[in-house]
């Protein structure tokens, strides 16, 4: 939910700001892009190179700087998708709620139309006085996203409430939030990418020449959309971006409709943009194959039917896209694959289009309903593709 996120950290004065630092190292694990900005008091607890050098970017403190120019509050606010304060201090959360702004990292709150999250961290007593429980709530009634503080020791000896939440756990925190307000949550997804390689011997097989590209392109917009990710792939050379995408690597159509299907009966979204091998040998040497001849004979059988027997199981609240890899006649190819198939939708590359089909950085793509409605694709890169492709799920999922 973090990747490539424009993130901006407050952090005010509170003995938790060095719980920022392990915060600020976590948002760039996850991809995020961060920028610091500090209250005056914040500065004697941690260093502001330390967030200088971890985020990679200066740290803010003043409205001017030592060579007169202006940090502009404004400007950092429109850049952020999200702020996060943290540690929240009482200081800065009775200024918050109250609308007082005297520092840069208060104008920069005020100033943003962003979410902004909040982490509480003080003392016991502090954290339960009526003062603070007002203010919260007003900054709940405000939109504010108040990150719950927790329980434990205190920097004071105490045991109690107050505690500014644990980097992991604002982390967790952060993704779900996120992921609620997205069209995709709650969904689950399955996608398939790839080849499948169908052996001959122990060192040849039969396959094709996909990179899966085009199915990890879609899996990583479905997980970025909010849906719970299944991908099954064949033989690639590449990996997905988002940790929280279930990646199953196969080999064979079998082990391909094996994990499909298995994966199915869970799946509200199903993508099949795997180029399954239709046919496989009738039967696997144990040992490589010795050159004898000028020929040789290759007896081939049908690989299981992965995206029919899908079709035949597939039930009114569950959507089924297929892909059609076409040469000749394209539109109505696809058109007889997606009835035959009971498919909803499927997707056409046409092998004539220069820049499309496998192994590519591009494609280009018409979508096929089952009302023979077609809809037309430029020739663009294949993470625009996805994005197109799952643009018209979420509206299939709207209808």
């Amino acid at each position: 939910m973090l990747q490539g996120k424009k993130i901006v950290l407050g952090v005010s004065g509170s003995i938790a700001a060095y719980k920022a630092v392990f915060l600020l190292r976590l948002l760039t694990k996850a991809g995020a892009e961060v920028k610091v900005i500090m209250t005056p008091s914040a500065k004697d607890f941690v260093a502001p190179l330390t967030f200088s050098a971890l985020s990679n970017n200066p740290v803010l403190i003043d409205f001017s700087t030592p060579d007169g120019s202006w940090n502009n509050h404004v400007e950092f606010a429109n850049w952020a998708d999200l702020i996060i304060l943290a540690p929240a201090s009482a200081n800065s959360i009775g200024k918050l709620a109250l609308g007082l702004c005297d520092n840069l990292l208060l104008a920069t709150l005020f100033s943003a139309s962003c979410p902004i999250y909040i982490a509480p961290a003080m003392d016991r007593e502090m954290y339960s006085s009526e003062s603070i429980k007002k203010n919260i709530a007003l900054l709940t009634k405000q939109n504010r996203f108040i990150i719950p503080s927790e329980e434990g020791e205190l920097a004071s000896g105490l045991h109690g409430e107050g505690r500014m939440a644990e980097p992991e756990n604002i982390i967790r925190f952060l993704n779900e939030t996120i992921a609620k307000g997205l069209p995709l949550y709650g969904k689950k997804a399955l996608v398939t990418a790839g080849p499948t390689y169908e052996a001959i011997d122990p060192v040849r097989f039969i396959g094709n020449h996909s990179s899966g590209k085009m199915g990890f392109a879609i899996a990583e917009e479905l997980a970025k959309q909010g849906a719970s990710v299944t991908l099954v792939h064949g033989p690639v050379k590449i990996s997905t971006a988002n940790t929280s995408i279930k990646t199953i690597a196969v080999t064979s159509a079998r082990e391909m409709y094996d994990a499909s299907v298995t994966a199915f009966n869970g799946s509200d979204i199903t993508v099949m943009s795997a180029a399954v091998a239709d046919y496989k040998p009738a039967t696997t040497a144990k040992e490589k194959i010795k050159k004898s001849g000028d020929s040789i004979q290759l007896e081939l059988v049908q690989n299981p039917d992965i995206i029919a027997e899908l079709g035949k199981k597939k039930k009114a609240n569950q959507l089924l896209i297929g892909f059609a890899l076409e040469t000749n006649d394209e539109v109505k190819n696809a058109s007889v694959k997606l009835k035959k198939k009971n498919l909803d939708a499927i997707i056409l590359n046409s092998m004539r289009t220069k820049g499309a089909g496998p192994g590519g950085d591009t494609n280009k793509i018409t979508i096929i309903d089952k009302r023979n409605k077609t809809t037309n694709f430029e020739l663009k890169p294949k993470i625009e593709v996805a994005a197109d492709i799952v643009t018209y799920i979420i509206a299939c999922l709207k209808k």
